[in-house]
């Protein structure tokens, strides 16, 4: 049986990480908790409940992933945030539609909303926004383009290199998902719950960031596709 590490980047997030890992446990042999410079109780917390924490000091929630990435030792990867806002109780659920389906890429939309309160509604326009830039750009079909919460094999991380340090890897990585032939990827519809703690999401800097990198990346892929 396959198994599964669970990847879950943190910063300051001690209020909600021990019921994550809690969660997580259940469902996964491996939890790591990736702390990005926090500087409160995240670490001691997260390894109370029974995680094994790496720090990455490098700033950025890509940067933690990818560092995630690296340590991990499961065949199979899932991410999740340090918040609680994603349902760890899908994990066992969707590692099993991966491997049934023989898919490589699963990435879990929140959309349409559950419960409508937990995303403000500026929040939801932005991510409608993203999402329908790179749906365009990129000719997806994605209904979510800015969801944490993927499982997929860690044997395919090999066939691209991912690059964003920031909040942009959560488009990027479903954008090289998606567009590579050998890659089998789908997209499945999940519960979000209202966060623990205040958010450390920057509506207009990570939102502008995020627009910003699609057309960085789409002219970086047709730059790559003229060549000979």
């Amino acid at each position: 049986m396959p198994r599964v590490s669970v990847v879950i980047p943190c910063h300051n997030e001690e209020q909600s990480i021990g019921s994550v890992v809690d969660g997580a446990k259940l469902h996964a042999q491996e939890i790591i908790v990736v702390d990005n410079n926090s500087t409160d109780a995240t670490s001691r917390v997260a390894e109370s409940h029974g995680a094994r924490v790496v720090v990455e000091e490098s700033p950025g929630y890509g940067a933690a992933l990818m560092r995630g990435f690296g340590e991990a030792t499961g065949d199979i990867i899932v991410t999740l945030d340090g918040d609680g806002q994603y349902p760890a109780e899908n994990i066992g659920e969707l590692a099993d539609l991966l491997l049934d389906n023989s898919l490589d890429f699963i990435t879990a939309s929140r959309f349409p909303l559950e419960n409508k309160h937990a995303m403000p509604r500026v929040r939801q326009l932005g991510n409608a926004f993203l999402t329908s830039a790179a749906n365009t750009l990129f000719g997806l079909q994605l209904r979510d383009s800015q969801s944490g919460m993927w499982v997929f094999h860690r044997s395919a991380l090999s066939f691209f290199q991912l690059e964003s340090k920031g909040m942009a890897l959560s488009e990027e990585i479903k954008i090289r998902f998606f567009l590579h032939p050998r890659m089998k990827c789908a997209e499945y519809h999940i519960s979000y719950y209202e966060r623990t703690g205040s958010s450390k999401l920057s509506i207009i800097s990570d939102g502008l960031g995020n627009l910003g990198y699609l057309f960085a990346l789409r002219r970086k892929l047709r730059h790559n596709d003229t060549q000979p």
